[in-house]
């Protein structure tokens, strides 16, 4: 992409080969408009592409964007991803581990690193650190409601500089309107972008010893019949029988994801040793046949190879 050649408003088609959603279209109208921007919208949407819009029109302008995740893993996914589109070069990373490339126009780094940048800027006024920033991308800006991390995300918004445009974006922010109110009045004229079309729908399993089972009926209406005590249905009623019943391993939950083609899939455990124990017992696994095996030892080769540390 030679950006030099796109002009100060870029537009969209011009980077993006697609046909955009309208709450993109909207959110690019804001941010061209000279707005900071909260979009609210459902995981799978397309809520990253209002950000790489900004990051478009930003070095189409020869300025910098900082891109900021609440997770040291994310910010390292998006250093992969931002590298792949916009050129090595022009990625930077900044966490706690790592500093790589940090004066490049794309900078990504955790909303710790970028709080603590803005503790030594009065506030107001852009320090060196943000020089050239046209604007922030605040990832996963539901953050704010974590009881223990929320203030590192007001913070970043009330010392950021007035000049710098904000790019909110998050799946799940319930006082959506409040927050984007609060912006106005901190940081300045603030849009809220909103959809809550699910490109992405969520259907609901449930995995007991016998299987994993849709949750609800074939109506949606009542649990699955198949998920209740035959014959105890009564006893459960009156509150008896209500013994906690054992739950299946993780072995047995991926066997069965495997056979309904539910694999890759999250699976979330509460505990390092509980995420210790899973690992040994997935250990005999193989989620993959003999030809996707040569692949990916081909591949882990190919980056043991690139990143020998």
């Amino acid at each position: 992409m030679n950006y030099s050649a796109l002009s100060s408003e870029v537009d969209p088609s011009s980077v993006f080969p697609f046909e955009l959603d309208k709450f993109q279209l909207d959110a690019i109208a804001s941010l061209n408009a000279g707005r900071s921007v909260v979009v609210c919208a459902p995981t799978g949407s397309g809520k990253t592409l209002v950000g790489e819009y900004g990051i478009y029109r930003a070095l189409a302008r020869g300025k910098r964007v900082f891109y900021t995740t609440p997770l040291k893993a994310l910010s390292n996914q998006k250093l992969r991803d931002f590298r792949e589109k916009f050129g090595f070069d022009a990625v930077g990373l900044l966490t706690g581990d790592a500093s790589i490339n940090r004066d490049a126009p794309i900078v990504v780094m955790t909303t710790e690193i970028f709080r603590n940048m803005l503790y030594g800027t009065p506030i107001g006024q852009v320090g060196i650190s943000l020089t050239d920033v046209e604007a922030v991308v605040l990832d996963e800006c539901h953050y704010m409601n974590d009881r223990q991390r929320g203030t590192v995300w007001e913070e970043s918004i009330i010392y950021c500089p007035r000049e710098i445009q904000l790019i909110a974006l998050s799946a799940t922010v319930a006082n959506s309107e409040q927050l984007t109110d609060w912006l106005n009045q901190v940081h300045g004229p603030t849009d809220l972008i909103y959809s809550d079309f699910r490109p992405v729908p969520l259907e609901f399993h449930f995995g007991n010893l016998k299987g994993v089972f849709p949750l609800l009926n074939d109506d949606k209406t009542q649990i699955n019949p198949r998920l209740l005590k035959r014959g105890k249905k009564k006893e459960l009623e009156k509150g008896k029988g209500n013994r906690r019943p054992e739950a299946p391993s993780i072995n047995f939950i991926l066997s069965h994801l495997q056979e309904r083609d539910m694999l890759p899939a999250i699976y979330f455990i509460f505990s390092r040793r509980g995420c210790d124990k899973a690992v040994a017992e997935v250990g005999d696994i193989w989620l993959v046949n003999e030809q996707e095996a040569q692949q990916l030892r081909r591949q882990i080769d190919e980056f043991l190879t690139r990143n020998p540390e």
